[in-house]
């Protein structure tokens, strides 16, 4: 196949949960910004765990590694907590996403962005300076990727618009909105 030749798009796979599909893969920065306080605690608490466990095992049956023994440990301890615990927050963000928890507070914010986009002219997803197929590549490679964080940590730092949701409620919502604004502001006889 030649570089010209358009390859088929892949749909996103459709899987029915109990709440709203937002993104099937968002962005790094939008799970971040998006993530509840909730998710920051557990993240914390995850990330935390670990140094504390070690602090307390070494209280109760102390390890005789000598001086300055303990230290690489703890710091080893707290890198890995720390990384457990980042995962942990990104996942549990991602998770409302896909639909799979709770997700209304989500869902707003989702609505209410989208639509500010809509309204200046924005592009949804953002900008991208990849190919379309190359776009296709980056999405297929980290569609639903939360799942498997604790197996590979992947990331979706590509802006694409294969999000696996229909974007015409967005449209359609900005839509409804200039209305409801240009008729306010209609003067009346």
């Amino acid at each position: 196949m030649s570089n010209t030749e358009q390859r088929p798009y892949v749909q996103a796979k459709k899987i029915e949960t109990e709440f709203t599909l937002i993104d099937t893969d968002p962005h790094f920065k939008r799970v971040c910004r998006y993530a509840r306080r909730s998710d920051y605690a557990v993240g914390a608490a995850t990330a935390a765990f670990p140094p504390i466990a070690m602090l307390v095992m070494e209280k109760i049956q102390p390890s005789m590694v000598g001086k300055g023994g303990f230290a690489p440990i703890m710091r080893l301890t707290g890198v890995i907590g720390l990384s457990a615990g980042f995962l942990m927050f990104y996942q549990r963000s991602c998770l409302r996403f896909y639909g799979w928890t709770e997700n209304k507070r989500e869902v707003d914010m989702d609505m209410r962005e989208m639509v500010d986009k809509v309204k200046k002219g924005e592009p949804l997803y953002g900008a991208s300076t990849l190919t379309p197929y190359m776009q296709g590549v980056a999405s297929r490679n980290s569609r639903y990727s939360a799942v498997f964080l604790h197996i590979i940590p992947w990331f979706n730092f590509v802006n694409h618009n294969q999000h696996g949701v229909d974007t015409a409620k967005y449209y359609q919502q900005a839509e409804r909105e200039l209305e409801a604004e240009g008729g306010g502001k209609a003067p009346k006889n």
